[in-house]
């Protein structure tokens, strides 16, 4: 059975090889989950009003807030497993 890191990186191969552009909703939490599991709770300043995309990054990410990189990881894996049955 692989380790964690393992599937993690598997998975993130497999999200980019989707046929199907996922809703902005997953996208928006494959990219928390991906920054949650290699870099741990956001520490970046909040964006700009008018930057809407950096905002629904920052939240998405900051709604991890305490979650192991090990359970991030496991979540997006799961995500990705969901995306791509």
């Amino acid at each position: 059975m692989p380790d964690l890191r393992s599937e993690f990186e598997q998975a993130t191969r497999d999200v980019k090889g989707l046929s199907k552009r996922p809703d902005n909703d997953s996208l928006l939490k494959l990219y928390a989950l991906y920054k949650q599991s290699t870099e741990g709770d956001q520490k970046a300043a909040q964006p700009g009003f008018f930057d809407f995309i950096g905002q629904a990054k920052h939240e998405a990410w900051a709604h991890l807030q305490g979650v192991a990189p090990e359970e991030a990881m496991r979540r997006y894996i799961a995500l990705v497993h969901q995306l791509t049955a």
